[in-house]
Order: structure tokens, then C-alpha cells, then sequence
């Protein structure tokens, strides 16, 4: 059965800007900590896979004397932990708040998959209740309750690492030549391509110029209709000449289309962590 699997900061919604990285500072801010990321800090975090990494990068010798934090790893992971349960809590409020709208052409082409009787699922370094809120925030209950969702420490290794995609093919059954993963960074890509899938790429602001030679279709969004957002084509190695709009269509015809000689089929062999 066909299958999308949609990354979701940056795809979904765009997220990183007005949604993570605000609701990092707030969380520096509420533990008084020696700490907050500008854009162009950020632009750099984003880089690294999982929001407890990105907390993790902060612990330099130097940050911890001066936070005065534990200097044992033990005691380091639990306060990186409960920064990260506060920044989910701060993150999940401001999803619930509206301020991040969905980024064009995703409840179009959800509702589109979920008629043809696609498998619907979501692969993230997010926290789930994070990937959660967005997916509902950007597609509605109703169509949120059709996804299986992958997030978080459900793997050992996060993007880029195929770990979580692997997972998800494996967890829902499905084949990889029946599989499109849309995706926004590099990394994600990596990871999809790792996990032997074909890839759209759907550009956002912290990724716009990253490297994308091994997506099958890159694009400035998936479009909405008039007086949406168009969708722009950056780089089409398949020829799939998708119009105003990316539709199911040109989803089903990168299916279709020969793998590039990098793709390969990759079964899953990896323990998932505990």
C-alpha cells in the first residue's frame, strides 16, 4: 500500500523559528540560565538532531561553572531532561496558541492520501506531544487519528541516522519502493535515503540552501490553491513536472520512477531503545 511519512518541523508547519527556538529562550529564561540563541545561533542548532541534543550542546565546561550545574553525567542528563519536559510544555502552548500556521498544500495533499487510502505516518526528532500538536494544529483530529507517529528517543539514533525511518517501515508493514518520506533539511534527508526511501523535499528557512542532490523532487512548498501559495520546483531529476501544485499525481509518479543509483533497499536490523 502506498505510504507518506512527513518529517514535521519545517514540513508540517514551520516551525523552528517562531516555535522552538522561542520556546528555548523562554526555558533558559525560566531557569535563569547564562543562555539565548539569536537566529543565527539557532541556524547552527538546528543542524543537530533532537531538542535534548541541541540542550546537551550547551553543557561546555565552561556553562556549567557558570550555570552551576552537576558535573557528573548522571546528574547533567536529568536536568537536561526536565529543560526539555519545560520547553515541550512552552513549545506545546504556543502550537495550541495558533502562532505557527501550517506550511502550504499539507491538509491538501493529507486529505488527498487519506481518500486514495494511503498509510499516513509521522517520523520526528521531536518530542511526541510536540509532533502531536502540530500534526493536529496543521491537518485537523480528524485526520491527525489516521497517523501512525514515530518521535523522539524511540530510537537510538536520531537523524541523520536512518534509525526512525527504518522503524516506521518496519512498524507499519510496508514495503520501501511503496514509500515517499517529505522532508525539509538535509539531515532528514540523509536519514530517508538511509532507510532506502525516496524523498520530496519542501524547502523551509533554516534549510533553503542546505544540499538536496539526493531528493527526488525539491520544491519550495507543495502549494495551495489560489490565493495560496504556489509551489516553486528547485531541482526535478525526474522530470515529474509538477504544476501549481505538488498533487498525489506526482507523488504516485516518483513511485513509479526508476531509483537513482544511490537508493538501495534497506531492511531493518537495528534494536530500537527501550
Amino acid at each position: 500500500m502506498p505510504t507518506l511519512i512527513f518529517d514535521c518541523d519545517g514540513v508540517l508547519a514551520d516551525t523552528e523559528q517562531d516555535g522552538h527556538l522561542r520556546a528555548f529562550n523562554e526555558t533558559f529564561a525560566f531557569y535563569d540560565l547564562p543562555a539565548r540563541w539569536s537566529v543565527v545561533d539557532y541556524a547552527e542548532k538546528v543542524r543537530i538532531g533532537g531538542g535534548k541534543e541541541r540542550l546537551k550542546s550547551l553543557l561546555t565546561p565552561e556553562f556549567v561553572v557558570d550555570a552551576g550545574l552537576p558535573r557528573d553525567i548522571a546528574g547533567q542528563t536529568e536536568i537536561v531532561a526536565a529543560w526539555h519536559r519545560k520547553k515541550t510544555e512552552i513549545y506545546t502552548s504556543l502550537v495550541a496558541d495558533g502562532v505557527m500556521p501550517p506550511r502550504p498544500g499539507i491538509a491538501r495533499i493529507v486529505h488527498a492520501a487519506s481518500t486514495a487510502g494511503w498509510n499516513l505516518a509521522c517520523a520526528s526528532t521531536s518530542a511526541e506531544a510536540s509532533v502531536r500538536a502540530v500534526l493536529s494544529h496543521a491537518v485537523g483530529a480528524d485526520l491527525a487519528a489516521q497517523f501512525s507517529v514515530f518521535a523522539g528517543d524511540v530510537v537510538p539514533a536520531k537523524k541523520p541516522a536512518p534509525d526512525i525511518y527504518l522503524l516506521a517501515i518496519n512498524e507499519l508493514g510496508v514495503d520501501a519502493d511503496d514509500v515517499i518520506v517529505i522532508e525539509d533539511s538535509n539531515n532528514g534527508l540523509r536519514a530517508a535515503v538511509g532507510a532506502g526511501l525516496r524523498t520530496v523535499v519542501t524547502v523551509s528557512t533554516f534549510t533553503v540552501d542546505e544540499d538536496f542532490s539526493d531528493a527526488s523532487l525539491v520544491v519550495s512548498s507543495l502549494g495551495d490553491p489560489s490565493p495560496g501559495e504556489t509551489t516553486r520546483v528547485l531541482n526535478d531529476p525526474l522530470r515529474i513536472g509538477p504544476g501549481a501544485l505538488v498533487s498525489l499525481i506526482d507523488l504516485s509518479r516518483i513511485l513509479a520512477a526508476p531509483r537513482f543509483k544511490h537508493e538501495t533497499h534497506v531492511h531493518y536490523n537495528r534494536k530500537v531503545a527501550s
